[in-house]
């Protein structure tokens, strides 16, 4: 200040102006630092005193930035002595607003400020000064960064967000919105919710949710809505009212998440516990009990339903149906093809038909039903038991054996002609009688069992197949299933079951 006072006189200003002058500058809000042409402080006002922490001294320019450390805006690299906007206003420019980061001993959590700076001339346009004028920009700094925080978590967020005001017209849809939707920012912006509804809800519906809005409480639900394309989707709905300074709700915020698959999962998974329920209805049917044979089956699904079947029917006088088929493919789907199948099986086989005339009337039956590419293998035998002999046809299912009392194999009983719903109107035809002697084990199965593979590849295979029925023969059949089920999933060690494993077994004592 005093070579300021000693220039009073040289520019003419009165003492008075000058203590006005230094008062101002002393109690203004922003931050103000007057230095000579050396870069010495002259003026430095209790607002920079109280951002930098620091006082009027001799620092120059260069330690003055080593003390106070000031940083460019990416708040690690410092600012070169000369880049500093008092040195640049000593060198004679005009420093628009720059953005400085402070950090050192007195300050370590850091501050940010904006300073604009100009040379000082005198009467001679002399540089003889600068001054920088400066405010703390930190919590705006920290506001602008929340703020960005907050807006790239609304941009990248995978739920749409749709933010209205008060008379419900869109303001704002954020990236995934449009992913939704099929609508863009510049599609929805002046319009209103509307421009989704689908006609599933009643105006009912939308009546109490606009209640809720606004009374000021979050509508939560589930809402059908349609897409750009017209496609209906399903989404979960939170809904809230914001209010302003007053109390009175300005915006309306909406989150919406698309449900549609999970909706359509629960459906399935649904659909799946009813088929299952029924699956499981047949297959706990207890076995026939008819002197002199023992039988039993079981099927192990891929998944929650299959499309395997297996099935005794009572047929008139002293014949039992003994039949094992194969859907193709597992899941739901196959699940239900199967049921008509046994519907079909079991109307048909009332009519006392033979093995073969029975597959063609399901043929003609399931033809007009089946998909492109989709058929069923069957195998179905005619058990005389009091003959102790069979007829059987098998419509391209996997052979089923005949093994004798040591085990050995006795008769094989091949696939007689192509699957079912291949071919409408294509006649079917049966094997032979086959004679059956005590101690022979009948066993039909689907390729569930022979095709299990383990983490090599290898599959189970017939040889395995058999190999574990002859060794254990003389054991009840139902245990053998069960076993035979547990030796083909120790076999695949830990490989998913990728198909449905079925086997029924007769038992001639």
């Amino acid at each position: 200040m005093d070579q300021v006072l000693n220039d009073r006189h040289k520019s003419r200003i009165p003492l008075n102006e000058i203590e006005i002058l230094r008062s101002t500058i002393y109690h203004l809000n922003e931050g103000v630092i007057v230095a000579d042409k050396e870069g010495v402080f002259l003026i430095c006002n209790e607002a920079a005193q109280s951002v930098l922490e620091i006082g009027v001294d001799d620092r120059s320019p260069k330690s003055w930035n080593e003390i106070c450390g000031c940083y460019m805006p990416d708040g690690v690299t410092l600012y070169e002595p000369e880049a500093l906007p008092a040195a640049r206003a000593l060198a004679g420019e005009t420093v628009p607003e720059t953005e400085i980061y402070i950090r050192n001993e007195q300050c370590p959590g850091g501050i940010w400020i904006h300073a604009k700076a100009s040379p000082l001339k005198d009467a001679n346009e002399n540089i003889c000064g600068s001054v920088v004028v400066f405010h703390d920009a930190t919590k705006r700094k920290q506001t602008d960064a929340h703020i960005k925080t907050l807006t790239n978590a609304v941009e990248q967020t995978a739920d749409g967000i749709m933010i209205c005001d008060r008379s419900g017209q869109i303001e704002y849809v954020n990236p995934a919105f449009t992913e939704i939707t099929g609508y863009s920012l510049e599609e929805v912006q002046g319009l209103t919710p509307r421009i989704l509804k689908s006609g599933v809800h009643d105006d009912a519906f939308y009546e109490k949710l606009w209640a809720t809005i606004l009374s000021g409480n979050v509508f939560r639900g589930t809402i059908a809505n349609r897409k750009k394309n017209g496609e209906i989707f399903f989404a979960e709905q939170t809904i809230t009212p914001m209010l302003g300074s007053t109390g009175a709700i300005n915006h309306l915020v909406t989150v919406i998440k698309d449900v549609t698959e999970q909706k359509k999962l629960r459906e399935q998974k649904f659909q799946m516990s009813l088929a299952r329920a029924v699956q499981q209805q047949f297959y706990r049917m207890p076995p026939p009990k008819i002197k002199g044979y023992k039988f039993a089956g079981f099927s192990f699904p891929a998944d929650e339903t299959g499309g395997d079947y297996f099935d005794f029917l009572p047929l008139p006088g002293d014949v039992i149906g003994i039949a094992t088929g194969d859907v193709s493919g597992h899941g739901i789907g196959s699940a239900l093809l199967m049921v008509e199948l046994r519907a079909f099986l079991r109307a048909f086989a009332q009519q006392g038909a033979n093995v073969g005339d029975i597959f063609s009337l399901m043929n003609n039956a399931l033809a007009s039903d089946l998909e492109q590419g989709r058929f069923a293998t069957l195998i179905l035998c005619f058990l005389d038991t009091s003959a102790r002999s069979f007829l059987y046809a098998s419509a391209g299912h996997t052979p089923g054996y005949i093994l004798d009392t040591e085990g050995n194999v006795k008769q094989t009983l091949k696939s007689t002609d192509i699957p079912l719903g291949f071919m409408p109107d294509h006649k079917f035809t049966c094997s032979d009688r086959i004679q059956l002697e005590s101690g022979d084990i009948l066993a039909l199965l689907t390729d569930g069992i022979t095709e299990a593979e383990r983490p090599d590849q290898e599959a189970f295979g017939i040889e395995r197949t058999l190999d574990y029925i002859r060794a254990h023969r003389h054991e009840h059949v139902q245990l053998i299933i069960n076993g035979l089920y547990k030796a083909v999933r120790d076999f695949s060690d830990g490989m998913p079951q990728v198909d449905d494993i079925t086997a029924v077994l007769c038992k001639v004592e």
